[in-house]
């Protein structure tokens, strides 16, 4: 599904101007009711709903928690160094249409604009680092559809909120993507982790058990 939407936005990110691309979602921002929806749903790409999830993820397995963690860390700081030293002159549309393009944008009310560092989007990388993690985890297609359902949202919401070109939260999501996919192909692949397939509770015992 995932290959599906990434053929899809990269036939319309090739074909069309990334202008045009901003002009049309941005036309669909006029209901208060899901702009501040998505005001809302923009945090879950956030760093500190990552670490709530490594949090939770440890009372359930130590090996899952870091699987999210490092795959977390890789593509943030991955990311951190496109926007801030390889892209840092790349502008949000915020910007470019107020200056260049002389345009006003819909904007959601209450929603801090920025200005610089739009490439890749963070809350993309993020999102799709942090759910693809947990999508490959579980083993419930439903669940499955549901994590997947919400990294799109999570990154779409910086698109219709203006905070980033659709390019940029379609790179996030990829860096996002392969991060997982790599983090998992080191921790699944093999049984040097397998060990720390139990929860926080289990392994203190064990510690404690030991030294005793």
């Amino acid at each position: 599904m995932y290959l599906l939407l990434v053929s899809v936005l990269g036939y319309i990110l090739v074909t069309n101007d990334k202008f045009d691309i901003h002009r049309w979602i941005n036309k669909h921002v006029t209901n208060d009711g899901v702009g501040s929806l998505f005001s809302y749903l923009t945090h879950i790409g956030d760093g500190v709903f990552a670490v709530l999830i490594v949090l939770v993820l440890l009372f359930f397995s130590i090996r899952n928690a870091m699987y999210v963690l490092l795959s977390f860390v890789i593509a943030a700081i991955t990311t951190t160094v496109l926007k801030n030293f390889i892209y840092a002159d790349y502008y949000r549309p915020y910007f470019m249409f107020k200056y260049f393009a002389r345009e006003q944008l819909n904007l959601v009310e209450g929603v801090e604009i920025l200005s610089n560092n739009s490439f890749p989007s963070g809350h993309a990388t993020a999102a799709f680092s942090i759910f693809f993690c947990l999508l490959f985890i579980t083993k419930h297609h439903l669940i499955k559809l549901l994590f997947f359902f919400v990294a799109c949202i999570a990154a779409f919401s910086r698109t219709y909120l203006s905070q980033h070109w659709l390019v940029d939260i379609y790179i996030g999501s990829l860096i996002g993507v392969c991060s997982a996919v790599l983090m998992y192909i080191l921790f699944f692949n093999n049984m040097k982790w397998a060990h720390l397939n139990i929860t926080l509770q289990q392994f203190l015992e064990n510690r404690k058990s030991t030294r005793v």
